[in-house]
């Protein structure tokens, strides 16, 4: 195994990689909220609605399997 993922070059990669990869999560769940007829804020902390969390929830794990299959290569 080694330790090549110590190297600079390969650790701040991957740490500029990480940094993308969140900002473009970021950036793709603040538009699907905006695309949204209702606030998602609202519906998920206030209202409690339970049904719409799990599909958000999901939407976020298919947005970061994607983002991290497109970091990946």
């Amino acid at each position: 195994m080694g330790l090549e993922w110590l190297k600079p070059g390969a650790f701040f990669g991957s740490i500029l990689y990480a940094l993308i990869g969140v900002v473009v999560f970021w950036l793709a769940f603040v538009v699907i909220d905006k695309i949204t007829p209702y606030d998602l804020w609202q519906e998920l902390v206030e209202k409690q609605n339970v049904a719409l969390g799990i599909v958000v929830g999901a939407m976020c794990l298919g947005i970061s399997v994607i983002v991290a299959a497109a970091v990946h290569g």
